[in-house]
C-alpha cells in the first residue's frame, strides 16, 4: 500500500454569496513536482492541465454545490 502524505491541507470553500459549483480532480503524480494554479478558471481544461504536467488520467473526481449558510444570494424558489 502506498503511503499518503498530505502536502497541502484542504481548505473548505467560503463563498461570499450565491451558489458555487466546485469540482475536485485527483491525479496520481509520477513524481514530486510543483503544479501552478491556472491564471483563469473559465474554460479550464483538465485534459490540457494533465498533459502539461504529465499526470495521465485522473484517479478520482467529484463535484458539489455550496452556498452561504445565512441564505444571502443564490437561487430563490
Amino acid at each position: 500500500m502506498d503511503a499518503w502524505n498530505e502536502v497541502v491541507a484542504y481548505e473548505a470553500p467560503q463563498p461570499s454569496m450565491g451558489i458555487h459549483r466546485l469540482v475536485m480532480v485527483v491525479f496520481r503524480q509520477p513524481r514530486r513536482q510543483i503544479l501552478l494554479a491556472p491564471e483563469f478558471r473559465n474554460n479550464f481544461s483538465v485534459r490540457q492541465f494533465s498533459q502539461v504536467y504529465n499526470l495521465g488520467d485522473p484517479v478520482a473526481a467529484f463535484f458539489y454545490n455550496c452556498h452561504r449558510e445565512n441564505g444571502t444570494g443564490g437561487r430563490r424558489a
